[in-house]
């Protein structure tokens, strides 16, 4: 398993590193010189005897009845009893080692310059592949071509330079000129064979030049699909996002529209309550106005929060404050609201050295307080209240005890307060667990990291 592994990342290296070399822009100039010095070599080495001479398709020449065709120094007639009066097989006679090398004059120099000036036409418009690729397979064509009727022959540096333009022309250019220009290859090779003989080089062109051009628009078809995929999801995935917005608007009106309405009844008639009942003693008085303060914060801390739900509320902006934390401005405010509500003591311990807590996990310690000490009041009325901070340097330990009767008298703190207070610190990575107090009481314990301990 690790060596197939290893075969893979292998693999997946030289893939990535071919692809840069491909992507590179001076890729384009360096293939056309190296094709153009590999045509060169094909050429010398045709003209030297290393590899066949350039000869005609087929394999028969035809004199006219009555001639007879004298053998030349390199090719010999012999008749065939198969053959027609005035026809006679030609076949090459091989050389000896002693032959002197024959002159082979002006045609054989104009022949040398003509297959120079081809195979460089055929390989060094591969240059201007990548920025004209129609111009560069159609020079390529043409000079393949030109060198199929002139030469009868193709150099296999100009079948690779075609393969690269008519891949080229199919990915970026037109793709019906792509298969155009591989056509004429399939059909010169169709009649070389009928004629009695084709090259391997014109057989490769005629059956990997389509090839070539269909794979090159098989590329551009994937490439396509892949870059409609990838806008789809984008858009289905704006959609969505803009739906979630639209539901969470619509949850903060209904919100507001139902909760924000009864705590304004709240309020209102806690006050009406104050103003309009006769003979009221002073401390009725100091609570009804005190329900109202409450409810009119309530409100507002309601407000607040559906406004970050709301994106169409930016006339409520100015209104907003930043979230709570655990500053000794906000923390003395919650004990004097719970001083004031039930005329008992509240203390706030601070342990340990203070360190700077993540926001969020400020404002869940901020939270529980508020509601551990909102479940004080609740249910052990004229209880003290002491609310610990322990910075322990890698988090916090928050106490909120009270010296109230206990659980028993307080059979209320399973129901929603408690599971909030713990959906609060798991939130963040932390826990919370409520019980009897050593010595009576109540005490709520958080332990909550330094960080918010969500993933990000």
């Amino acid at each position: 398993m690790e060596r197939a592994h290893d075969r893979q990342g292998m693999r997946a290296r030289w893939i990535g590193r071919g692809r840069r070399i491909v992507a590179a822009p001076y890729a384009p100039v360096v293939a056309a010189v190296l094709l153009a010095v590999l045509a060169a070599a094909e050429s010398v080495a045709h003209v030297a005897g290393a590899l066949p001479a350039y000869s005609s398709i087929g394999e028969t020449v035809s004199a006219p009845a009555g001639e007879v065709v004298t053998p030349s120094a390199d090719v010999a007639g012999t008749p065939s009893a198969d053959a027609p009066a005035g026809e006679v097989t030609a076949r090459p006679v091989e050389a000896s080692p002693g032959d002197a090398p024959q002159d082979r004059g002006p045609a054989a120099a104009s022949l040398l310059v003509a297959a120079g000036l081809l195979l460089l036409a055929g390989t060094l418009p591969v240059a201007l592949v990548r920025t004209q690729p129609a111009v560069a397979a159609v020079t390529v064509s043409a000079a393949d071509l030109l060198s199929l009727a002139a030469l009868h022959t193709l150099t296999a540096a100009g079948v690779a330079a075609q393969l690269i333009c008519g891949y080229r022309l199919g990915r970026a250019g037109s793709q019906a000129l792509a298969v155009s220009l591989a056509a004429p290859f399939v059909l010169v090779a169709l009649a070389g064979t009928a004629a009695g003989g084709t090259g391997l080089p014109t057989l490769l062109a005629a059956c990997l030049a389509p090839a070539a051009a269909m794979a090159g628009i098989a590329r551009r078809a994937h490439t396509r699909a892949l870059g409609d995929s990838a806008a789809r999801q984008a858009i289905a995935d704006t959609l969505l996002e803009h739906a979630a917005r639209g539901e969470r608007a619509r949850i903060a009106r209904e919100l507001h529209d139902v909760v924000a309405h009864h705590i304004s009844m709240v309020a209102v008639q806690a006050e009406t309550a104050r103003l309009a009942t006769p003979g009221m003693p002073a401390a009725g008085a100091e609570r009804l106005s005190a329900i109202g303060d409450t409810a009119r914060a309530a409100l507002t801390e309601m407000r607040r929060l559906l406004g970050v739900l709301r994106e169409d509320a930016g006339a409520e902006a100015a209104d907003r404050r930043p979230q709570p934390g655990l500053r000794l401005g906000e923390l003395n405010e919650l004990l004097d609201e719970a001083r004031d509500a039930s005329g008992t003591g509240a203390r706030l311990i601070l342990s340990g050295s203070p360190v700077t807590l993540d926001p969020g996990v400020e404002l869940a310690a901020y939270r529980i307080v508020q509601e551990a000490l909102t479940n004080a009041r609740r249910h052990a009325p004229g209880a003290a209240v002491d609310v610990e901070l322990h910075y322990t340097g890698d988090g916090l330990r928050l106490l909120v005890r009270d010296n109230g009767p206990g659980p028993a008298a307080a059979a209320p703190y399973a129901g929603h307060g408690l599971s909030g207070m713990r959906e609060r610190a798991a939130a963040i990575g932390g826990e919370l667990r409520a019980g009897p107090a050593a010595g009576g009481g109540f005490l709520v314990e958080a332990r909550l990291p330094a960080g918010d301990g969500m993933p990000g």
